[in-house]
């Protein structure tokens, strides 16, 4: 079966990676990443990016079943590929000793047995002394299998696999998906169409484009802050975990050790909107996505890194604008829009950890084969 699969980010890429090797033909359909972000007019992908947080413990049974698959197939991939893209730092989740938060963490530790450090009041604040906890705080540590994955490397790694596998890469945009009697035909941004089987569509919050309103799901504004330092800081601060703090406010910021982009310079990052700001049409989604994010939130987020981390020495600060799409049921669209029109998308902002086993679901999907039963439930938290 020809299989067509619009959007070569993440899940898109991973899909074709796995359709390959299901034995399907492959055609992965794309722009690559624009040269500027400012004025590009097409639609954005997800993964220009170097840096996120990747850990198999969620208090969501879909994401850590998705995550602990995706994680037990990174060093295989990028074996296979000749791309490294994972970064094993660890990662630490913090909170109130006690709190609802934490609690679930703990259930959901045990639940899965994931291998973890727990630190808590002094042995945290020893363990990791460049962050500045509150007193009465848990952290639990997952030293292994979490860290930083890169998306850019990630995405290079899966086309590597998916081409090499006889997938086809085109560098171009869908337009429109004309849905006939034994297929489907896509209109492409150079003029031309393509023919195929079936379609994966995968192309996250700009889904509406293509399919209007068909199914439902929000699109949320995010604004990242990067902070540079020197080598000599990178240095100083070695052994520092990705870090997810669970506040009593309800709030979640995130934050990323030292992590170098392509501009050559070293970048902590660090994300904690407060309010979800949605985006509804692939207009505002566009305009969004070529500007650097909200000051406001721009300016939270950095404040909350300076209380986080006093003694760090920053050089420069900068911010940039991403989104995160969500379903009614808190578990990406693997769904039929019609006998050959099928979906991937919307993950919840935990997209890049998951993307491997996220785009080998849709390839199920796609290529008419049964979904796990889990996989189409509705994302609970443990308890």
């Amino acid at each position: 079966m020809h299989i067509a699969v619009i959007g070569a980010g993440m899940i898109g890429s991973a899909a074709a990676r796995h359709l390959t090797d299901m034995g399907h033909q492959v055609t992965l359909v794309g722009p690559a990443e624009p040269a500027d972000l400012a004025t590009w007019t097409g639609p954005y992908a997800s993964h220009y990016d170097a840096g996120r947080i990747t850990r198999q413990l969620d208090p969501y049974l879909f994401y850590s079943r998705v995550s602990r698959a995706s994680i037990g197939r990174y060093r295989a991939l990028e074996k296979a590929s000749g791309v490294e893209f994972f970064s094993e730092v660890g990662s630490l989740m913090a909170g109130p000793d006690g709190s609802e938060q934490m609690n679930r963490l703990e259930a959901t530790r045990d639940r899965d047995g994931v291998p973890c450090e727990t630190l808590r009041g002094a042995a945290l604040a020893e363990r990791f002394p460049f962050f500045d906890f509150e007193p009465g705080m848990l952290g639990l540590y997952e030293p292994a299998m979490a860290g930083v994955v890169n998306p850019r490397g990630m995405v290079s790694a899966q086309i590597t696999c998916a081409t090499a596998g006889g997938a086809r890469l085109v560098r171009d945009t869908v337009e429109g998906i004309d849905d006939g009697a034994s297929g489907v035909t896509l209109r492409l941004g150079s003029g031309e169409t393509l023919a195929a089987d079936r379609a994966l569509v995968a192309t996250g919050g700009f889904t509406r484009k293509l399919l209007g309103d068909v199914l439902p799901f929000s699109v949320y504004r995010r604004t990242v802050v990067f902070f540079e330092v020197s080598e000599a800081e990178a240095e100083r601060i070695t052994g520092m975990p990705t870090l997810i703090a669970l506040l009593p406010n309800g709030e979640d910021p995130y934050m990323l050790p030292p992590v170098r982009y392509p501009d050559g310079k070293l970048y902590l990052k660090m994300g904690g909107d407060r309010v979800d700001n949605a985006v509804t049409t692939p207009e505002e989604l566009t305009e969004w996505f070529r500007s650097t994010g909200d000051p406001e939130v721009a300016g939270y987020v950095e404040s909350m890194m300076r209380a986080r981390m006093p003694s760090l020495d920053i050089l420069s600060t900068s911010s940039g604008a991403c989104v995160t799409t969500y379903t009614p049921s808190n578990v990406p669209h693997f769904e039929a829009v019609s006998e050959h029109v099928f979906t991937a998308f919307a993950d919840s902002g935990r997209g890049a950890k998951n993307s491997d086993e996220l785009g080998r679901l849709g390839a199920l999907r796609v290529a008419g084969e049964a979904l796990p039963e889990w996989a189409s439930e509705t994302a609970v938290a443990a308890t």
